[in-house]
């Protein structure tokens, strides 16, 4: 039972499928259709998640990534399991794991801490270096590497919370809207009946945008810190 537009985002109200049995129904099917080692001849369908997959890579071919052994696969793998969690919390009855800021922080910590301890390791005085432009006045130095070290230090932080915030608004506005849909069925203006299912429709196909749109943002934005890495 939903008793506000927020108990959406609880999953203890998901009467179909809870978070940790989509987490894992989503994470077997990535790997079963990322790969194609699985099937004796290819599936029709397989080509749409090759268009997802090349989508990551050619991304990943325009920077540093792709000097990094595995990391075209890791990126691939997961723009494919992102639009899966994104697309699933279209579904009536569904839970959705990326409106949660723990499942999207769980995602991005890792993945950018992988960067800066292999950049640590790799070479630490080019990322020690890195911290303080070219060129910059010597009094604001300590301030410019305080700055610089803050700001690295955030993005998990903004990258996880910009996932979150935009599939978190679009659910609330999903709600929103089927709430007054489902009270304008007990009144007998059908004008608004009708604008509200219209409302709906529009708004779940823009929704379905957004889940792509997002997933695409995430990866981009980890393949561009990958850049940073020390050649």
């Amino acid at each position: 039972m939903l008793v506000d537009i927020f108990s959406s985002f609880d999953d203890n109200n998901q009467v179909f499928m809870s978070l940790y049995v989509l987490m894992w129904l989503l994470s077997l099917l990535t790997i079963i259709t990322f790969s194609s080692t699985y099937w004796i001849m290819s599936p029709r369908w397989v080509s749409i998640v090759s268009l997802f997959k090349d989508t990551a890579s050619s991304q990943i071919f325009r920077s540093f990534g792709v000097n990094m052994g595995g990391f075209i696969n890791i990126i691939a793998g997961l723009f494919l399991f992102l639009i899966l969690m994104n697309l699933s919390g279209l579904i009536p009855y569904v839970f959705s794991p990326t409106s949660h800021l723990a499942i999207s922080l769980s995602l991005g910590l890792p993945l950018w801490l992988s960067l800066i301890v292999s950049a640590i390791f790799f070479n630490p005085s080019s990322v020690i270096a890195g911290l303080l432009p070219m060129g910059a006045p010597a009094p604001l130095n300590p301030f410019l590497v305080i700055i610089e070290t803050v700001s690295i230090m955030v993005r998990p932080i903004t990258l996880s919370v910009r996932l979150t915030a935009n599939m978190s608004a679009g659910h609330i506005v999903l709600t929103l809207i089927g709430n007054y849909l489902t009270a304008s069925f007990f009144f007998p203006s059908v004008f608004s009946m009708l604008l509200l299912i219209c409302l709906q429709i529009l708004y779940t196909v823009f929704e379905f945008g957004i889940s792509l749109i997002q997933a695409y943002i995430f990866c981009l934005l980890i393949t561009l810190y990958s850049d940073e890495h020390p050649h």
